[in-house]
Parts: C-alpha cells; sequence; structure tokens
C-alpha cells in the first residue's frame, strides 16, 4: 500500500532513520573514486575489503544492476566489520525493498487509438507515460503539465479525461509539434511557451493538478516551491535526476532534512542514477576500455605536471577506442595542455589504468548499497517540505523497476 502520512507522521522518522544510517556510513559511499589509489575504507572494513577483491571482473555489472544479489553479497561482511567494532548500523535499510508492488497496466486506450498515440514515443518512455496517467487522480480539476517537452503525458491525460490540460514548455519547437498532435485530435491540450522557472511565467494556480514526470533536478524543485506559494490543491510528480541542480551543494527542503550533517554534492546526488544496464558485450567492452585509458592517462598527467590531482578528459569518440593507447594519451595530453616528456613506457601506464579500473570498480560497488537508500532521503525531504506545506502526502511507485528505474512517485492533496 501507499505510505500516507497521519496527524503523528511516519515520514519524518523514517527520513531520521535513514539519516543516520547515511552519516554514518559516509566513508563507504561518499568518495571519488577515481581519485583513490587504494580501496579508502580497507582498514576500517577489511572484511567487506576481502569480500570485494574476492569477486570476479566478469560478475560486476551483473551484480551491480541488481540490488539484491549486492546486497547479498556484501552485507554480510559489512556486518562483520560493525561486529568487530561494536558498531550498531540498521543493515536491514539496505535491503532491497518497495514502495509499493508494481501492478501491470491496462490498456487505458483502444487498439487504433494506442497505435496512433504511441507511434511517436519510444516503448519504455510510453509504458512509463501510460504507468503514470494510470495514477492522476479522478477529479475536474484542470491540469497543468510541468515541463512537457512534445506533452506526451498531457495528451494522455487529456484522452483519457477530456480533463483541460495546460503544457508549460519552454522550446518554442517542443511546443509547435506538442500542438499539432492535439489539434489533430482535438484534444482539450494548450501549449505555452514559457520559462519554469520563472515566477511571472509559471503557471501555477490554486484550483489545479500538477503533473510532472521525470523533472529534472532543479525543475521539480521549483514546481515544489511554485505550488506551495500558489496553493495548488493536487500534485503528482516522478523526480529524476537530483544533480541537475545550480547550487554547488544540494540545499534541503524540509525542516527534517535541515537539520541532518549531511552536505550532499552533485557528484553524491549522481548515486542513485548508478546503476548498470546489461549492454551488449561489445559496448561493455568499450565503456570497461574507456575506464582504463583515462585513468591511465591520469596517472600518466599526474608525473608528468608533478600534481597529485585528478584532470578530468572530455568526452571522446567511440571511434578513438579503436585506435592505440598512445594516440589516446597524446590526444588526452594535447586536449589538456599536458606536456609529455619523453620517451614514455606506455606498457606501463596501461597496465597502471586496468589496475586502477578494478579498483574504482570495487570502490564503485560498495558505494551503490547505499544508492535506493540515497534516493529515499532525497524523496522523503521532498514528501516531508510538502507535509509541512499543509499537504496529505502519499509516496509509492507508478511503475516496475524495469520500466524505469526512476518509478517513485509523489501525489500530495490540499
Amino acid at each position: 500500500m501507499p505510505q500516507k502520512n497521519s496527524h503523528t507522521s511516519t515520514f519524518v522518522a523514517q527520513l531520521k532513520q535513514l539519516d543516520r544510517l547515511l552519516c554514518a556510513s559516509r566513508p563507504l559511499w561518499q568518495n571519488r573514486s577515481f581519485e583513490c589509489k587504494q580501496l579508502p575504507w580497507a582498514e576500517t572494513f577489511p572484511a567487506l575489503a576481502e569480500t570485494v577483491w574476492q569477486l570476479a571482473d566478469i560478475e560486476l555489472d551483473e551484480i551491480d544492476a541488481c540490488q539484491s544479489r549486492l546486497s547479498e553479497l556484501l552485507l554480510p561482511s559489512l556486518r562483520k566489520d560493525l561486529l568487530a567494532k561494536g558498531n550498531d548500523w540498521d543493515l536491514n535499510l539496505l535491503l532491497p525493498s518497495s514502495l509499493t508492488t508494481a501492478t501491470a497496466i491496462e490498456p487505458l486506450l483502444d487498439f487504433d487509438d494506442m497505435a496512433h498515440f504511441s507511434a511517436h514515443i519510444k516503448g519504455r518512455k510510453w509504458q512509463q507515460i501510460a504507468a503514470f496517467s494510470a495514477k492522476i487522480p479522478e477529479s475536474n480539476l484542470p491540469v497543468l503539465e510541468w515541463c512537457a517537452g512534445k506533452g506526451h503525458l498531457g495528451r494522455l491525460i487529456a484522452k483519457l479525461n477530456q480533463r483541460s490540460v495546460t503544457s508549460l514548455e519552454w522550446q518554442q519547437n517542443l511546443c509547435d509539434a506538442g500542438q499539432q498532435f492535439a489539434d489533430k485530435w482535438q484534444l482539450p491540450q494548450h501549449f505555452i511557451c514559457a520559462d519554469a522557472f520563472d515566477a511571472q511565467q509559471q503557471q501555477l494556480k490554486k484550483e489545479q493538478l500538477a503533473v510532472a514526470l521525470h523533472a529534472c533536478g532543479d525543475l521539480h524543485v521549483t514546481l515544489l516551491k511554485h505550488a506551495k506559494q500558489a496553493g495548488t490543491k493536487q500534485l503528482v510528480i516522478s523526480p529524476c535526476c537530483y544533480h541537475l541542480i545550480k547550487a554547488k551543494s544540494y540545499q534541503p527542503l524540509s525542516n527534517a532534512a535541515k537539520e541532518s550533517e549531511l552536505l550532499l554534492s552533485r557528484a553524491d546526488l549522481q548515486l542513485p542514477l548508478q546503476q548498470s544496464t546489461i549492454a551488449s558485450e561489445k559496448h561493455k567492452q568499450y565503456r570497461l576500455q574507456e575506464i582504463a585509458w583515462r585513468l591511465a592517462f591520469d596517472s600518466l598527467q599526474r608525473e608528468m605536471r608533478h600534481v597529485d590531482e585528478y584532470l578530468p578528459v572530455p568526452a571522446i569518440k567511440l571511434s578513438q577506442l579503436n585506435g592505440s593507447f598512445e594516440a589516446f594519451c597524446r590526444w588526452a595530453a594535447t586536449s589538456k595542455q599536458v606536456v609529455l616528456n619523453e620517451p614514455i613506457d606506455w606498457a606501463h601506464y596501461q597496465a597502471l589504468g586496468y589496475e586502477r579500473q578494478r579498483l574504482t570498480r570495487r570502490i564503485d560497488i560498495v558505494a551503490h548499497l547505499f544508492r535506493a537508500v540515497l534516493e529515499k532521503w532525497l524523496l522523503l525531504d521532498r514528501v516531508c517540505y510538502l507535509e509541512e506545506s499543509g499537504y496529505r502526502v502519499e509516496l509509492s511507485e507508478f511503475c516496475a523497476n524495469s520500466v524505469s528505474p526512476r518509478n517513485a512517485l509523489i501525489s500530495a492533496f490540499k
């Protein structure tokens, strides 16, 4: 069942429970693996260190993609280390859990309409839109679709319920394309080209249902703040990309989160999004090669510059990975204006890169134990903020994790 708040809200208690675990475990998840030369927590968690080095390289992606497998393999060693030091963490919070049991979505339209509506939308995106639409509360309130794009979500809501939908989008070409679709179907949907960050343009009203499917970072936070100011009666949102913020570090919304000792950087906020997908073997090898080569160049540039700090390299073309390692390094050196002192033992640095790649993957896989906990903390911050603003709030899931890992749904009612 969805989690709801009551007069003695459990949401604040849940946030504080997660906060205690996240604060205590910071050494395990709040680090930048590509800057490390060894497991940064090896001395404090020796059993865990031994376990991660026993994992086969070839299995790491598969383990990382399955939270239950990850917990099964790593939690016993972590528990052993904690017992040895007398630490008492609530490790049950790291076990996979679901906010609700996601159910299959019944077809919302007849076969012909479904084919036309979904013709221009990729399969998973259509599934997400359909699943989200099925969770829209029944009412006569007009709908504001926030950060609408071409208005696929708003168009389906308008079609299903013949509800008036205003779709807010800042790119004029997307507004034009969306309006053409709506007019073709004779739907009560109209587009407004406006900047969601501009309080004078945001279109939020009291008698309204505001919806946002995967609005990124500051965009969905801005919606929450504007809705609070406008007294908007209903909100249904699915947050995404927590790291896309203007501030250098996370700015908590709720009073409960503001009391936390956590200071979250943009890099920390990317943790919930770091989940491996089982790509083709060829693409997997390219990805691992790129990581190794980047780390190899990093080892090289540190020595050449006599500066022991990581130096980011621009994005590369896939074709560069089909060339030689030496050519990649010379390109990277030119890009970052690093002077290479010849002669250079290229095989030595390439080997260093693969060693560091194996290290970073193990640092990351331990950090990934905490990605769901951090995301739940971020979600609860939003839920508690709405609760403090006078809303009755529900936290649930609108689709299965296989349809979208960003499947959390926050529903708020005045």
